[in-house]
């Protein structure tokens, strides 16, 4: 029997703020499942966290540890929750975690990741539990590995650990003045060299975590390829390029039974692959209903489900909006965001009444209901390490039309007429002229290759992007990792 350790800021349903909760939550569980191997989860204990969960959190000890380097000593309470056959566990302390809100700004986040991370090793420590691998997420569990080689070099209870990094996105990393991380973290003086932890005159959470980890994992193969180079590796291109050799990217996976057409109770009218065709038609004339659009299974419905952000390719949309907009065609955004494009699809809305529907929230259920209606999902996205909404809407028979990017190119196959294979429509150049070729491309087989349509929903239905191969792939490294002394 193995122990794996996921170290992470956020986890579905206890705290959510993007992909990462699904990951953190979905892992877990198809890597629990295979029977051999003991995961445990690790994350804050936010006072954010619903009452249904925190009111039915078990205490396991709480302790007193050294902290800043001071050696201020600061309470460290933890209990567990299961879920899903997993044990989750949670850092308590409300001077550090008792906000409304899992994240502020990088000014206020930092000292708090700090001491996570620190009293996640102290924590195993209390409680005897060793791990063969910790697995950390992001730039708030990255100077986990930190602690482990440095403030924590050659204590016994860790010997034969390692470490897992993977970057979710790689433009956050835990910036920050040295001068605080220094005194913060007590990390020893030789990890702030320019070679570690030091980043043009700061710290870089980030950077130490990619530096002092065993190995290094994306969300897609697309992804870690891109961000070795300048335009994508957000300054950190010189530092992946250097440790290359233990780089690598994994696509992330859809739980199958959260996303599941013929489970899904969100739905108006569950399918599966032999009779997606008629359900999804009667979804979409009840998301129109319920939408205030015109009822028209005819109409062809481009579903946004997306933070309203730059990254996700939403200025192409804004300037191409007027003509993605037609007689024939409906489109349904759900996201929150940048005051500008929220602002502008409410526009829209106004502009195009009965054909546009602008949901400026972010609704789990209205999200279920549009994978399941739509006819297409828009992913246009600037840079994508590997997104969940065009794995979702295949699942549901949605046909996804992305850019090709990260794992937005490694997960959609791009129609082919005359060979007829594909799961989707793809453009390379970041152009929103280029994108409305595409869409218009893929109305016109809409609307004049039903059959053909259909095919391409049906392969992407067919498709397996479910965790249980992805997780086979993160226990490959985990095996090579834990053969090495």
């Amino acid at each position: 029997m193995s122990n794996i350790l996921f170290v992470g800021s956020e986890c579905d349903p206890f705290v959510k703020t993007g992909g990462l909760a699904d990951v953190m939550s979905a892992l877990p569980k198809a890597l629990a499942q295979q029977g051999d191997l003991d995961v445990r989860v690790i994350l804050p204990r936010y006072t954010c966290i619903p009452e249904q969960y925190r009111n039915n959190m078990t205490y396991v000890t709480h302790f007193y540890m050294d902290f800043t380097r001071d050696c201020e000593m600061y309470y460290v309470g933890l209990v567990e929750y299961w879920w899903n056959g997993v044990r989750f566990y949670f850092i308590d302390n409300e001077y550090f975690f008792g906000r409304g809100n899992p994240y502020t700004d990088m000014a206020g986040d930092i000292v708090p990741f700090i001491f996570f991370s620190k009293a996640v090793l102290a924590s195993m420590c209390a409680i005897g539990f060793h791990p063969d691998i910790i697995h950390c997420h992001d730039w708030q569990a990255a100077l986990v590995p930190v602690y482990l080689h440095t403030v924590y070099e050659g204590n016994p209870f860790y010997n034969g650990t390692k470490t897992v990094l993977t970057i979710h996105n790689l433009h956050f990393q835990g910036i920050a003045n040295i001068d605080t991380v220094k005194y913060h973290s007590n990390i020893p003086e030789y990890a702030f060299s320019p070679d570690r932890l030091e980043f043009n005159g700061d710290a870089n959470i980030m950077k130490g975590g990619i530096v002092y980890s065993n190995f290094v994992t994306t969300v897609s193969n697309s992804y870690a390829q891109e961000i070795r180079t300048p335009e994508y590796g957000e300054a950190l291109d010189g530092v992946l390029n250097d440790y290359s050799y233990k780089l690598g990217g994994i696509v992330n996976g859809v739980d199958y039974d959260a996303y599941n057409p013929g489970t899904d109770w969100y739905i108006y009218d569950r399918y599966g692959i032999d009779n997606f065709p008629d359900a999804k038609r009667w979804n979409k004339e009840k998301l129109q209903g319920e939408l205030g659009l015109q009822q028209d299974v005819n109409k062809f419905m481009i579903g946004i489900i997306s933070r309203l952000t730059d990254q996700k390719g939403l200025d192409l949309v804004n300037t191409a909006m007027n003509r993605i907009i037609d007689d024939h065609t409906q489109v349904v955004i759900i996201g929150t965001g940048d005051p500008f494009y929220e602002n502008s699809f409410r526009y829209y809305e106004n502009y195009h009444r009965g054909r546009v529907c602008s949901n400026i929230m972010y609704s789990n259920e209205r999200a279920h209901k549009l994978y399941a209606a739509a006819d297409a999902i828009l992913v246009p996205s600037r840079f994508e390490p590997c997104g969940l909404t065009q794995l979702i809407a295949m699942r549901y028979g949605t046909v996804p039309i992305v850019r090709e990017t990260g794992g937005l190119k490694d997960t959609v196959q791009a129609y082919n007429g005359f060979e007829h294979t594909g799961t989707g429509f793809s453009f390379y150049e970041y152009n929103a002229e280029v994108m409305l070729d595409v869409i218009n491309f893929a109305k016109k087989i809409f609307f004049e290759d039903r059959f053909g349509w259909e095919s391409i929903a049906r392969r992407g239905m067919e498709s397996d992007f479910s965790w249980y191969r992805s997780a086979g792939d993160y226990r490959n490294i985990y095996n090579w990792l834990m053969s090495q002394w």
